[in-house]
């Protein structure tokens, strides 16, 4: 056995091997990726990607795999983990031993439970290929329909309307990202979609959809040339569940080290249920800043080091032209306090117990930073 294998190309497996390198593992490295792309910037597909504006999206180039010994291996299936032997099994029936191994395998995008939603004419938005198929979509569609309201979901509204295209957001939620920022945050993001041209049908839960054609109850049928779910997605934690790894809640169960029940396994990024050492307890964190956090402490430990996940997890989100910036356990709030400023900039703090748990800021970076430090030492809401 010797060296290091990664089993996914996407952020959590990149830093992984950055990290493994840097600290001091010499061992072979092999990244293993079912996808046909080298590692990408998965933000960039929402935004700057489906915009046209950029077509560049690589996390590395090739030169950095050659220099640090790193063999990216793509459109590898792996289809089955032995922990005790430690070695994957690929399809084919090759088989690849390891000293040590990171299972940074991602999650999928998630279709309504709905007639209809297995059209392939409707589209998603996870991989570099989405992108470019909703793209081109995009350059010969004059009307798109989006459902769901989470980041993606605004996100690539925002970015279609600045397109072109008249666009419309469906979604059950009554004010968009009410559960997640609470309901002033929502109304402003909103504001800012209704600014871009998007028509909302919010409320009412999705009965049946087709490629071109979204239809909820008590309303007119949302006609579109391009349909995008944008409805969550779901970690894939098989490969670790067939492995006899704990799983719970369909992630694969760590500690702050990232070290799964497997000796020798570690787990990063959207599949892990990872223990932060600074809330005291383990957060699911479906954020590209995490995945790039995690994978480094398992790349780190992978090479014999001890570094831990304790940072609070944050994110940004674009809409438009417009930054979010947000950082919190992600685990519920009580309070919500909305703080304007000046130029339309503002600030929401959550609290639960009076414990700040959570801030969003917008033009705010200082509040954002600030936010950190009050969430991350368990301080009263402010």
């Amino acid at each position: 056995m010797s060296g290091l294998a990664i089993v996914g190309g996407g952020p959590a497996g990149l830093a992984a091997a950055r990290a493994y390198r840097e600290a001091g593992g010499d061992g072979p490295v092999t990244m293993l990726t079912a996808d046909a792309e080298a590692p990408y910037v998965r933000p960039l597909l929402s935004k700057e990607l489906l915009r046209g504006e950029t077509d560049d999206a690589a996390l590395e180039d090739d030169a950095w795999f050659a220099d640090n010994g790193v063999e990216l291996r793509l459109q590898a299936e792996v289809e089955a983990l032995e922990p005790e032997a430690r070695r994957l099994r690929l399809a084919g029936g090759e088989t690849l031993a390891f000293e040590a191994s990171v299972l940074a395998t991602g999650s999928d995008p998630l279709r309504l439970p709905v007639p209809g939603a297995e059209d392939p004419g409707i589209l998603n938005l996870r991989s570099l290929h989405d992108a470019r198929v909703l793209r081109s979509r995009a350059e010969q569609g004059r009307s798109a329909a989006v459902i769901g309201s989470g980041f993606i979901g605004c996100e690539a509204a925002a970015s279609l309307a600045m397109r072109g295209l008249r666009v419309t957001l469906v979604s059950d939620e009554h004010v968009v990202h009410a559960a997640r920022l609470g309901e002033e945050a929502g109304r402003r993001i909103t504001g800012w979609l209704a600014e871009l041209g998007v028509s909302l049908r919010l409320g009412a839960p999705v009965e049946s959809v087709g490629a071109g054609t979204v239809r909820v109850p008590g309303a007119p049928p949302v006609e579109a040339d391009l349909v995008l779910f944008a409805v969550g997605v779901r970690p894939r934690a098989e490969l670790a569940e067939a492995g006899g790894l704990e799983i719970r809640d369909g992630r694969i169960v760590t500690d702050e080290r990232m070290r799964t029940s497997a000796p020798g396994i570690y787990a990063a990024g959207d599949v892990a249920l990872a223990r932060n050492a600074a809330a005291g307890r383990h957060l699911p964190v479906e954020h590209w800043g995490e995945a790039l956090n995690q994978g480094e402490a398992a790349g780190a430990n992978a090479a014999g080091g001890d570094a831990a996940w304790s940072a609070a997890p944050g994110f940004w989100s674009t809409i438009g032209t417009r930054a979010l910036k947000h950082v919190a356990w992600g685990d519920g709030f009580d309070e919500a306090r909305m703080v304007d400023h000046a130029g339309g900039a503002f600030t929401v703090w959550y609290g639960a117990g009076g414990t700040t748990v959570g801030v969003l800021a917008h033009e705010r970076d200082e509040d954002y930073e600030r936010g950190r430090e009050l969430i991350e030492q368990g301080e009263p809401l402010p």
